[in-house]
């Protein structure tokens, strides 16, 4: 599956398109990803403001989707923990950029060549998608390393 697939994929995907999540862009090298959640009558809280859950699982997929893609399939990528902060009230749409970074790709892949595990922490900000204002912050944590049958390749280069 290409990005553009991915993206037609999960934005009929029931949890997104039910929720009012949309998927605006994946880069083609799978770098990077925007997100919007449109605030709706259906998706709205107790006040009216953005629900937390619909928050949360906006930015939920896409850290393990993109460090999965840009690492390759000799390696395990899933999410191992999640929190989320609540910053202001989202009063309005609210967009989620990820970016994955050369650096970060480099460190995982050197953490993960003697085949243990690696768990690491990636945030993300929500943010208004008119004013800027933050939002909230959301941390996920990795789970990654090289596959079983991979470690002894590895370990030998």
């Amino acid at each position: 599956m290409n990005p553009r697939q991915l993206r037609r994929y999960v934005n009929l995907w029931p949890p997104f398109l039910f929720s009012g999540i949309r998927c605006e862009h994946i880069g083609d090298d799978w770098r990077s990803a925007r997100v919007r959640l449109k605030l709706r009558w259906y998706n709205r809280n107790y006040v009216g403001t953005q629900f937390g859950g619909s928050l949360f699982s906006m930015t939920d997929p896409w850290w393990m989707i993109l460090v999965l893609r840009c690492l390759g399939s000799d390696y395990l990528v899933w999410d191992q923990a999640g929190s989320i902060e609540f910053v202001a009230p989202g009063r309005g749409d609210v967009v989620a950029e990820v970016n994955v970074e050369d650096s970060v790709l480099d460190e995982l892949r050197a953490a993960a060549a003697d085949g243990g595990k690696v768990l690491r922490w990636f945030d993300t900000e929500v943010r208004d998608a008119r004013s800027g204002e933050l939002v909230a912050r959301v941390r996920k944590q990795l789970y990654v390393r090289l596959k079983r049958d991979r470690r002894g390749a590895a370990a030998a280069d």
